[in-house]
């Protein structure tokens, strides 16, 4: 079945339900989970664009923000038994969904679990979905977990 499981986690709680259900699955399939964090520089440079130089502070942060996430995430697989290992990227010429890609191709991923928020309609078209892109490319299956916040079915 699914042993080596890819799980990208941004640290939001709609990530951590991915990553609690990744884990779930990684134990009762005996699999092993990489987790995977993106440090998304290109955004935070447009965004500090209008605000003045690019602070190497703050990526400074962001990286260790996401040492963190990604520390967090992998004691919380092995607190469960389940082998873990992590991945941070930078997203400055990529995309979640490239980056995800790559790691399904170099460590042979064979599942992909992604926490979604669940947007539909004028939402999704504005804020865009990581997750539908990660589901358009990706070459494995791709389990969406749904987040608490996520709209209700109708």
């Amino acid at each position: 079945m699914y042993q080596r499981i890819l799980v990208p986690i941004d640290g939001s709680p709609t990530s951590l339900q991915g990553l609690a259900e990744a884990i779930r699955l990684a134990g009762l399939t005996g699999g092993q989970l990489r987790l995977l964090h993106m440090v998304d520089a290109l955004s935070l440079t447009m965004a500090m664009g209008a605000y003045g130089a690019f602070s190497g502070d703050v990526y400074d942060t962001l990286q260790k923000d996401g040492k963190r996430i990604l520390d967090d995430g992998r004691q919380q697989a092995l607190a469960a038994g389940v082998a873990a290992d992590m991945v941070l990227e930078e997203g400055l010429s990529h995309r979640l969904a490239d980056l995800v890609l790559e790691q399904v191709k170099t460590w042979s991923a064979d599942l992909v679990v992604l926490g979604t928020h669940g947007r539909r309609g004028i939402g999704r078209m504005l804020l865009g979905s990581d997750a539908e892109q990660v589901v358009r490319t990706c070459p494995v299956p791709v389990l969406l977990v749904r987040g608490s916040d996520a709209l209700p079915p109708g």
